[in-house]
């Protein structure tokens, strides 16, 4: 049995405590959401929460961000998907941002560089779990096989991040078996109805917020300052990215990289540094925006940076749920819509796939190689402490399902202890 609607004050408080507290990942925050939307406050029911869910699986972008946003609009509508969405994302933000001031100032520092060396390893073993995860849901026929093999190489060869989700997409549209379909279209046009005018006016003034930022940056600093250039890669890959935030780093670290933004080592930091905090793990393009502009011109860009690349990295979220929850029965039953997702899960298996091959070259072995254009690690220079490290704390995180922040903090005294031996 349901509880009445909330008002906006209890909608506040709730979502407040699910930013502040949301640690683990998408798997632990939606849980939690779970837990305290169904079960504590049965604001919503079971059905409803993974239709909800299933719909948010399909989008781009942070999955758990859009599921409270979702939440929140069935609750209160436009008011209720604002709080909810933003208060899941803000507290981590507020933690990132801290992390991200402290890191460039100190970071140099010898013990806090030997604790990041550790952390390195725990980060590993993350995208190592990733992986497993991804495989055991996506590799469900030899087709799916190929298509993750294949984005891998394409990825390792230098083809762009978003050419081969969009090419696994296309591929899986057309090769599916059966026709389309809509056998929910119309439960889906009975709830159009009277909201529809509303929706897409409220998508049109998402999608017009998400990018004013860059466009008013262009018109006052000039369409090559670093501001346009962070918010039109972090847009670009708010429609890309599917997956989660594992599958956007791979191209995300090439092109920070690549820009002269941050290091792959930094990446890796970066990455840690969100693994410690709640909310999304996306949170790192937040640290990325920051590295970017402390280095070019200190702090107030920095903040700016980090500032821009956020916006561009959730705004989307609103856009993409107020334009299409509505309709979110009829597009999870069309065949060849499921069929073409079913073969971007595939292929984002091939993008972590890389990402664990470029960080395990930077962080476990002390040079890489380049051979046909692919950077590799060096076999001659092993970290072999940092190998062992790694290899211990995946087993701590996949076999004995040691808590996340547990493992962090242990890897990073075993960087300390490492760096006192000299090793």
């Amino acid at each position: 049995m349901h509880s009445p609607e909330p008002s906006l004050r209890e909608l506040v408080a709730t979502s407040a405590r699910i930013g502040c507290f949301g640690f683990g990942g998408p798997a632990g925050q939606i849980a939690l959401m779970h837990r305290v939307f169904v079960e504590e406050k049965r604001w919503i029911d079971e059905d409803r929460f993974q239709h909800a869910l299933s719909f948010c699986m399909l989008l781009p972008g942070p999955e758990a961000q859009q599921l409270a946003t979702y939440v929140g609009w069935r609750l209160r509508g436009a008011a209720g998907a604002l709080i909810a969405g933003w208060l899941f994302v803000l507290p981590g933000a507020a933690v990132v941002l801290a992390l991200s001031w402290i890191y460039v100032v100190w970071g140099a520092l010898a013990p806090v560089a030997a604790a990041f060396d550790g952390v390195k390893c725990a980060v590993i073993a993350l995208v190592v779990e990733a992986l497993v995860r991804i495989g055991r849901r996506a590799l469900k026929t030899r087709a799916m096989l190929a298509v993750a093999l294949a984005a891998f190489a394409a990825l390792m060869f230098g083809a762009p991040f978003p050419v081969v989700i969009v090419a696994a997409g296309a591929l899986g549209y057309f090769l599916a078996q059966a026709p389309v379909q809509a056998t929910g279209a119309v439960a889906a046009r009975a709830e159009e109805g009277a909201r529809a005018s509303l929706i897409r006016r409220h998508a049109l003034l998402w999608l017009l917020l998400w990018f004013a930022p860059i466009a008013l940056a262009a018109l006052i600093l000039g369409a090559d300052h670093l501001l346009v250039e962070i918010g039109l890669l972090f847009s670009l890959l708010a429609v890309v990215t599917f997956g989660g935030a594992y599958a956007l780093l791979a191209y995300l670290s090439t092109e920070a990289a690549a820009r002269g933004w941050l290091t792959p080592a930094q990446m890796i930091d970066g990455l840690g540094l969100a693994e410690t905090t709640p909310g999304p793990l996306i949170l790192v393009n937040q640290f990325v925006g920051f590295v970017a502009g402390w280095g070019e011109a200190g702090i107030a860009l920095a903040l700016a940076g980090a500032a821009m690349a956020s916006w561009c990295t959730f705004a989307p979220s609103f856009v993409w749920i107020f334009a299409g929850a509505p309709y979110a029965e009829r597009l999870r039953e069309n065949a060849r819509a499921a069929t073409a997702l079913a073969f971007v899960s595939a292929a984002v298996l091939g993008v972590v796939a890389k990402l664990a091959v470029f960080f395990g070259a930077f962080a476990l072995f002390t040079r890489q190689v380049t051979i046909a254009g692919v950077t590799l690690p060096d076999v001659a220079a092993p970290k072999l402490w940092a190998i062992g490290l790694a290899l211990a704390a995946a087993l701590a995180l996949m076999r004995w399902k040691a808590p996340l922040l547990v493992v962090l903090a242990v890897c990073a005294m075993a960087g300390w202890g490492a760096r006192a031996l000299g090793l």
